[in-house]
């Protein structure tokens, strides 16, 4: 069940890339040798040096059964099941997290647009980006690489 009360919007969105992300509930830090011990070559590659694993190459998009997914670097409930739709983009995409102060925002200005990068905001994991371009209500997108998500077992 989602802790807050109010549903995130992309103002909101926009506010926290620009004014700064919620508190994290705690803080993972590890080395970046650590990191490496710990993930996967695309695993490291992805939520460590922020890349993007290739459109439609997990079995992830298309998994819709109830349960949360959890962050692949340091096990934080990121998102519940519920909130997650097929958006045809090729990553998993969800409507919202699981609570607001999971996510940390920052305004990226890599390949010639402006978007927001969703990390995890207790390990600094890159997650993915969030756009304007979801279902209503919340009119989100969190487009995230599955290869940064684990999905736990039904809640």
């Amino acid at each position: 069940m989602r802790e807050n009360s109010g549903m995130l919007t992309w103002p909101d969105v926009l506010k926290l890339a620009r004014d700064g992300s919620p508190v994290p509930p705690r803080r993972v830090e590890k080395s970046d040798a650590e990191w490496r011990a710990l993930l996967n070559d695309d695993e490291y590659r992805v939520t460590r040096h922020a890349g993007t694993e290739r459109p439609f190459s997990s079995d992830m998009c298309g998994l819709f059964e109830p349960g949360i997914y959890a962050c692949r670097c340091c096990g934080t409930v990121l998102f519940d099941a519920q909130q997650k739709f097929e958006s045809g983009t090729g990553w998993p995409s969800f409507t919202q997290p699981e609570r607001p102060a999971v996510i940390a925002y920052h305004a990226d200005t890599s390949h010639g647009m402006t978007r927001v990068e969703a990390v995890c905001n207790v390990c600094d994991a890159h997650l993915g980006h969030v756009f304007p371009d979801g279902p209503l209500p919340s009119g989100l997108r969190y487009c995230m690489n599955a290869v940064a998500l684990q999905k736990l077992k039904n809640s």
